[in-house]
């Protein structure tokens, strides 16, 4: 894991260009690199705010970015923060995401010292339940009607998880 670059936008496009990848994102898929380029502008711009970090998780062996984390809407009063994430198609299944929320869990906790991290998953979206669900998020409720995306309205299930409850999970089982 590491802040994103300029450098990682071709290896982002193939990730945010798959109808597969974003189809339960709350996002547009990438048409074209200006996508990427206005993304990038835009995560520069809120990163300046103080209110959001954009990460790419990268291949430990090429360096190369195969997806994003991001963490958004800082609430320093409250010491929360809300995650999001994608992974490229062709590196599903291989718990490379888990790995680098791992991270990104561990430093928020520990280095940052949030008490709170939420997540908003498309109601839909199972493998993300499930993910969240292993890394010890607890399902918070469902906020209907939530997200408006690729003209479609969507449901979303609301997860959040403590930082009192990240380190009970470390104690028992080491890194989650």
């Amino acid at each position: 894991m590491r802040l994103v670059s300029a450098a990682d936008l071709p290896a982002l496009f193939e990730v945010n260009s798959s109808q597969e990848v974003t189809a339960l994102l709350p996002y547009a898929t990438w048409s074209s690199m200006g996508d990427g380029e206005a993304w990038l502008e835009r995560m520069k711009s809120i990163q300046a705010t103080g209110l959001a970090l954009q990460f790419v998780a990268v291949l430990k062996s090429t360096g190369t970015a195969i997806g994003t984390c991001l963490l958004f809407r800082f609430e320093e009063g409250s010491a929360r923060a809300e995650l999001g994430y994608a992974l490229g198609r062709a590196h599903w299944g291989q718990g490379l995401m888990r790995e680098a929320l791992v991270a990104l869990i561990d430093c928020s906790f520990r280095t940052m010292g949030l008490r709170r991290l939420e997540a908003e998953v498309d109601a839909r979206n199972a493998a993300s339940a499930r993910l969240l669900n292993r890394l010890g998020f607890t399902k918070e409720g469902l906020l209907r009607q939530r997200w408006v995306t690729k003209g479609e309205v969507k449901d979303v299930e609301f997860y959040g998880l403590l930082q009192s409850e990240w380190s009970t999970l470390e104690s028992r089982h080491g890194v989650v």
